[in-house]
Protein backbone atom coordinates (compact mmCIF):
# COMPACT_ATOMS: atom_id res chain seq x y z
CA UNK A 1 0.00 0.00 0.00
CA UNK A 2 1.36 3.41 -0.94
CA UNK A 3 2.08 5.69 2.02
CA UNK A 4 2.03 9.45 1.51
CA UNK A 5 3.88 11.21 4.32
CA UNK A 6 3.95 14.88 5.23
CA UNK A 7 6.03 17.34 7.20
CA UNK A 8 6.00 21.07 7.99
CA UNK A 9 8.35 21.53 5.05
CA UNK A 10 6.19 19.73 2.48
CA UNK A 11 2.71 20.83 3.63
CA UNK A 12 0.88 23.51 1.64
CA UNK A 13 -1.45 26.34 2.64
CA UNK A 14 -3.40 26.71 -0.60
CA UNK A 15 -5.54 24.40 -2.72
CA UNK A 16 -4.69 25.11 -6.32
CA UNK A 17 -3.27 23.76 -9.59
CA UNK A 18 0.23 25.23 -9.38
CA UNK A 19 2.20 23.14 -6.86
CA UNK A 20 3.94 19.98 -8.02
CA UNK A 21 2.18 16.78 -6.90
CA UNK A 22 3.66 15.09 -3.84
CA UNK A 23 2.37 11.72 -5.06
CA UNK A 24 0.43 10.00 -7.84
CA UNK A 25 -2.28 7.43 -7.19
CA UNK A 26 -4.24 5.07 -9.42
CA UNK A 27 -8.01 4.70 -9.33
CA UNK A 28 -8.99 1.85 -7.09
CA UNK A 29 -5.71 2.05 -5.18
CA UNK A 30 -5.91 2.05 -1.39
CA UNK A 31 -3.56 4.71 -0.02
CA UNK A 32 -2.39 5.74 3.44
CA UNK A 33 -2.08 9.52 3.88
CA UNK A 34 -0.58 11.40 6.81
CA UNK A 35 -1.68 14.91 7.84
CA UNK A 36 -0.49 17.46 10.38
CA UNK A 37 -2.93 19.15 12.73
CA UNK A 38 -4.28 22.62 11.97
CA UNK A 39 -1.38 24.20 13.89
CA UNK A 40 1.34 22.19 12.18
CA UNK A 41 1.84 19.98 15.27
CA UNK A 42 3.55 22.95 16.96
CA UNK A 43 1.42 23.15 20.14
CA UNK A 44 2.64 20.84 22.89
CA UNK A 45 1.62 22.63 26.11
CA UNK A 46 -1.38 24.58 27.45
CA UNK A 47 1.16 27.29 28.29
CA UNK A 48 2.04 27.82 24.63
CA UNK A 49 1.18 31.27 23.27
CA UNK A 50 -0.83 30.50 20.15
CA UNK A 51 -0.44 34.07 18.90
CA UNK A 52 3.31 33.45 18.67
CA UNK A 53 3.02 29.96 17.17
CA UNK A 54 0.62 30.59 14.31
CA UNK A 55 0.83 33.36 11.77
CA UNK A 56 -1.96 33.94 9.28
CA UNK A 57 -2.29 32.91 6.52
CA UNK A 58 0.07 30.01 7.35
CA UNK A 59 -2.49 27.94 9.25
CA UNK A 60 -4.18 24.65 8.43
CA UNK A 61 -1.38 22.86 6.53
CA UNK A 62 -2.51 20.27 3.99
CA UNK A 63 -1.04 17.16 2.42
CA UNK A 64 -1.04 17.52 -1.34
CA UNK A 65 -1.51 18.00 -4.12
CA UNK A 66 -2.04 14.32 -4.94
CA UNK A 67 -2.41 13.53 -8.65
CA UNK A 68 -5.16 10.99 -9.41
CA UNK A 69 -4.41 9.25 -12.68
CA UNK A 70 -7.21 9.38 -15.24
CA UNK A 71 -9.05 12.31 -13.65
CA UNK A 72 -9.87 15.07 -16.15
CA UNK A 73 -11.84 18.30 -16.16
CA UNK A 74 -15.56 17.56 -16.04
CA UNK A 75 -15.16 14.30 -14.09
CA UNK A 76 -16.08 13.66 -10.48
CA UNK A 77 -13.53 12.36 -7.98
CA UNK A 78 -14.95 9.90 -5.43
CA UNK A 79 -12.93 9.50 -2.23
CA UNK A 80 -13.82 6.64 0.11
CA UNK A 81 -12.56 7.13 3.67
CA UNK A 82 -11.82 3.76 5.25
CA UNK A 83 -10.26 4.85 8.54
CA UNK A 84 -8.70 7.82 10.34
CA UNK A 85 -6.16 7.13 13.09
CA UNK A 86 -4.46 9.58 15.43
CA UNK A 87 -0.68 9.82 15.43
CA UNK A 88 -0.46 11.18 19.00
CA UNK A 89 -2.46 10.76 22.21
CA UNK A 90 -3.93 14.25 22.62
CA UNK A 91 -5.90 16.87 20.73
CA UNK A 92 -5.52 20.63 20.80
CA UNK A 93 -8.19 23.31 21.02
CA UNK A 94 -7.80 27.05 21.39
CA UNK A 95 -9.34 30.47 21.53
CA UNK A 96 -7.76 32.70 18.91
CA UNK A 97 -8.10 36.50 19.12
CA UNK A 98 -10.20 37.94 16.27
CA UNK A 99 -11.41 34.48 15.20
CA UNK A 100 -14.59 32.61 16.08
CA UNK A 101 -18.35 32.69 15.83
CA UNK A 102 -19.12 34.92 18.82
CA UNK A 103 -16.51 37.66 18.63
CA UNK A 104 -15.34 40.45 16.39
CA UNK A 105 -13.28 39.25 13.43
CA UNK A 106 -11.67 40.78 10.36
CA UNK A 107 -14.99 40.15 8.58
CA UNK A 108 -17.26 41.20 11.47
CA UNK A 109 -15.79 44.42 12.78
CA UNK A 110 -16.57 45.54 16.33
CA UNK A 111 -14.84 47.93 18.75
CA UNK A 112 -14.60 45.42 21.58
CA UNK A 113 -11.19 44.10 22.56
CA UNK A 114 -10.22 40.72 21.03
CA UNK A 115 -10.86 37.64 23.13
CA UNK A 116 -7.86 36.44 25.16
CA UNK A 117 -5.82 33.64 23.63
CA UNK A 118 -6.15 30.27 25.33
CA UNK A 119 -4.81 26.78 24.59
CA UNK A 120 -6.18 23.47 25.91
CA UNK A 121 -4.73 19.98 25.46
CA UNK A 122 -7.23 17.10 25.55
CA UNK A 123 -5.91 13.63 26.37
CA UNK A 124 -7.43 10.93 24.17
CA UNK A 125 -7.67 7.32 25.34
CA UNK A 126 -9.82 4.23 24.81
CA UNK A 127 -12.73 5.94 26.63
CA UNK A 128 -12.68 9.01 24.38
CA UNK A 129 -11.58 12.62 24.66
CA UNK A 130 -11.00 14.16 28.08
CA UNK A 131 -12.13 17.76 27.68
CA UNK A 132 -10.78 18.89 31.07
CA UNK A 133 -9.54 17.23 34.25
CA UNK A 134 -11.26 20.03 36.19
CA UNK A 135 -14.69 19.70 34.60
CA UNK A 136 -16.40 16.50 35.71
CA UNK A 137 -18.18 15.50 32.53
CA UNK A 138 -18.21 12.27 30.49
CA UNK A 139 -15.54 11.70 27.88
CA UNK A 140 -16.38 13.09 24.45
CA UNK A 141 -16.66 10.29 21.87
CA UNK A 142 -13.76 9.95 19.43
CA UNK A 143 -15.44 10.63 16.07
CA UNK A 144 -12.65 11.55 13.65
CA UNK A 145 -13.10 13.34 10.36
CA UNK A 146 -11.21 15.59 7.96
CA UNK A 147 -12.06 19.27 8.28
CA UNK A 148 -10.42 20.09 4.95
CA UNK A 149 -10.66 18.05 1.75
CA UNK A 150 -10.76 19.32 -1.81
CA UNK A 151 -9.60 19.44 -5.39
CA UNK A 152 -7.90 22.26 -7.23
CA UNK A 153 -9.95 24.97 -8.92
CA UNK A 154 -9.06 25.56 -12.56
CA UNK A 155 -7.09 28.79 -12.09
CA UNK A 156 -7.43 29.97 -8.47
CA UNK A 157 -5.16 29.05 -5.58
CA UNK A 158 -7.48 29.21 -2.55
CA UNK A 159 -6.38 29.45 1.08
CA UNK A 160 -6.54 26.22 3.07
CA UNK A 161 -8.73 28.14 5.55
CA UNK A 162 -11.48 28.74 2.97
CA UNK A 163 -14.26 26.37 1.84
CA UNK A 164 -15.97 26.71 -1.53
CA UNK A 165 -17.17 24.87 -4.60
CA UNK A 166 -13.88 22.96 -4.66
CA UNK A 167 -14.38 21.63 -1.12
CA UNK A 168 -11.70 23.01 1.16
CA UNK A 169 -12.12 23.88 4.84
CA UNK A 170 -15.76 22.85 5.15
CA UNK A 171 -15.43 21.36 8.66
CA UNK A 172 -18.22 18.92 7.81
CA UNK A 173 -18.19 16.06 10.32
CA UNK A 174 -19.71 13.78 7.67
CA UNK A 175 -16.30 13.60 5.93
CA UNK A 176 -15.61 10.59 8.10
CA UNK A 177 -14.79 6.87 7.93
CA UNK A 178 -17.34 4.82 6.05
CA UNK A 179 -18.48 7.69 3.84
CA UNK A 180 -17.78 8.66 0.24
CA UNK A 181 -16.91 12.24 -0.70
CA UNK A 182 -17.63 13.45 -4.24
CA UNK A 183 -15.50 16.35 -5.49
CA UNK A 184 -15.49 18.25 -8.80
CA UNK A 185 -12.49 17.76 -11.08
CA UNK A 186 -11.34 20.98 -12.72
CA UNK A 187 -7.76 20.14 -13.77
CA UNK A 188 -5.89 17.05 -14.97
CA UNK A 189 -5.25 14.71 -12.05
CA UNK A 190 -7.79 16.54 -9.83
CA UNK A 191 -4.90 17.76 -7.60
CA UNK A 192 -6.39 16.44 -4.36
CA UNK A 193 -5.59 18.02 -0.94
CA UNK A 194 -6.46 16.85 2.57
CA UNK A 195 -5.82 17.79 6.21
CA UNK A 196 -7.24 19.40 9.34
CA UNK A 197 -7.99 16.18 11.21
CA UNK A 198 -10.54 16.46 14.02
CA UNK A 199 -11.12 13.96 16.83
CA UNK A 200 -14.45 15.63 17.62
CA UNK A 201 -16.36 18.78 16.73
CA UNK A 202 -19.73 20.23 17.59
CA UNK A 203 -21.92 21.49 14.77
CA UNK A 204 -20.88 24.99 13.75
CA UNK A 205 -17.38 24.73 15.29
CA UNK A 206 -18.50 27.82 17.18
CA UNK A 207 -15.18 29.00 18.66
CA UNK A 208 -13.37 28.23 15.39
CA UNK A 209 -11.33 25.28 16.64
CA UNK A 210 -12.28 21.61 17.09
CA UNK A 211 -10.24 18.89 18.82
CA UNK A 212 -7.34 19.16 16.39
CA UNK A 213 -5.21 16.07 15.70
CA UNK A 214 -2.58 14.83 13.26
CA UNK A 215 -3.78 11.74 11.40
CA UNK A 216 -2.94 8.70 9.35
CA UNK A 217 -5.89 7.75 7.18
CA UNK A 218 -6.65 5.12 4.57
CA UNK A 219 -8.47 6.24 1.42
CA UNK A 220 -9.44 4.91 -1.99
CA UNK A 221 -9.91 7.07 -5.11
CA UNK A 222 -12.32 6.49 -7.99
CA UNK A 223 -13.24 8.67 -10.97
CA UNK A 224 -16.71 9.03 -12.51
CA UNK A 225 -16.02 10.03 -16.08
CA UNK A 226 -17.87 12.93 -17.70
CA UNK A 227 -19.99 13.60 -14.63
CA UNK A 228 -19.91 17.20 -13.46
CA UNK A 229 -21.06 18.33 -10.03
CA UNK A 230 -21.33 21.88 -8.78
CA UNK A 231 -20.29 21.50 -5.15
CA UNK A 232 -19.07 18.68 -2.89
CA UNK A 233 -21.37 15.77 -2.15
CA UNK A 234 -21.17 13.08 0.53
CA UNK A 235 -22.84 9.69 0.77
CA UNK A 236 -23.28 7.59 3.92
CA UNK A 237 -25.30 4.46 4.59
CA UNK A 238 -28.25 6.66 5.58
CA UNK A 239 -27.98 9.95 3.70
CA UNK A 240 -27.20 11.69 0.46
CA UNK A 241 -25.61 15.04 1.33
CA UNK A 242 -24.53 18.19 -0.47
CA UNK A 243 -22.35 20.94 0.97
CA UNK A 244 -22.81 24.64 0.29
CA UNK A 245 -20.29 27.29 1.35
CA UNK A 246 -21.01 31.02 1.23
CA UNK A 247 -21.78 34.14 3.24
CA UNK A 248 -24.46 34.88 4.35
CA UNK A 249 -25.29 31.51 5.87
CA UNK A 250 -28.64 31.23 4.10
CA UNK A 251 -26.85 31.31 0.74
CA UNK A 252 -24.71 28.37 1.88
CA UNK A 253 -27.94 26.50 2.66
CA UNK A 254 -29.40 27.43 -0.73
CA UNK A 255 -26.34 26.09 -2.55
CA UNK A 256 -26.47 22.85 -0.56
CA UNK A 257 -30.18 22.24 -1.20
CA UNK A 258 -29.86 23.22 -4.88
CA UNK A 259 -27.15 20.63 -5.41
CA UNK A 260 -29.02 18.01 -3.39
CA UNK A 261 -32.20 18.45 -5.44
CA UNK A 262 -30.21 18.24 -8.69
CA UNK A 263 -28.67 14.98 -7.43
CA UNK A 264 -32.12 13.53 -6.75
CA UNK A 265 -33.23 14.53 -10.24
CA UNK A 266 -30.17 13.44 -12.19
CA UNK A 267 -29.43 10.11 -10.52
CA UNK A 268 -32.74 8.99 -9.07
CA UNK A 269 -35.34 10.37 -11.48
CA UNK A 270 -37.17 12.55 -8.97
CA UNK A 271 -38.58 15.56 -10.81
CA UNK A 272 -36.93 18.77 -9.62
CA UNK A 273 -40.07 20.40 -8.24
CA UNK A 274 -41.14 17.13 -6.61
CA UNK A 275 -37.70 16.83 -5.02
CA UNK A 276 -38.02 20.40 -3.78
CA UNK A 277 -41.27 19.53 -2.00
CA UNK A 278 -39.94 16.21 -0.74
CA UNK A 279 -36.86 17.83 0.78
CA UNK A 280 -39.15 20.20 2.61
CA UNK A 281 -40.74 17.18 4.31
CA UNK A 282 -37.82 14.87 5.11
CA UNK A 283 -34.43 16.60 4.75
CA UNK A 284 -32.02 17.40 7.56
CA UNK A 285 -29.41 20.16 7.89
CA UNK A 286 -26.01 20.29 9.58
CA UNK A 287 -24.34 23.63 10.17
CA UNK A 288 -20.76 22.56 9.53
CA UNK A 289 -18.99 25.82 10.30
CA UNK A 290 -20.01 29.36 11.20
CA UNK A 291 -16.49 30.73 11.54
CA UNK A 292 -14.50 30.42 8.33
CA UNK A 293 -14.00 32.74 5.39
CA UNK A 294 -17.21 31.17 4.04
CA UNK A 295 -19.80 29.38 6.15
CA UNK A 296 -20.61 25.75 5.29
CA UNK A 297 -23.99 24.00 5.47
CA UNK A 298 -24.71 20.31 4.77
CA UNK A 299 -28.15 19.42 3.36
CA UNK A 300 -29.07 15.77 3.97
CA UNK A 301 -31.62 13.54 2.24
CA UNK A 302 -32.55 10.24 3.96
CA UNK A 303 -31.87 7.40 1.51
CA UNK A 304 -34.90 5.46 2.76
CA UNK A 305 -37.04 7.93 0.79
CA UNK A 306 -35.33 7.18 -2.54
CA UNK A 307 -37.62 5.42 -5.01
Amino acid sequence: MQKISTSPETSVFVIGPYNEPVARVRTGEKVTIETLDAFGNKITSPDDDITQIISLPFVNPLTGPIYVEGAEKGDTLVVTIHDINMTRDYGVSALIPDFGGLCGTVFTRTLQEPLPAKVMLHPINEKGIVFSENLKIPAIPYEPFYGTIGTAPEIEAISSLAPGFHGGNMDAADVCPGNKVFLPVNVPGAMFHIGDGHAAQGDGEVCGVATEIPTRGTLTFEVIKSKTIGTPRIESDRFLMAVGSARPMEDAARIAFYELILWLEQDFGIDRMTGYQLCSQVSRVRLANMVDIQYSVVAKFPKKYLP
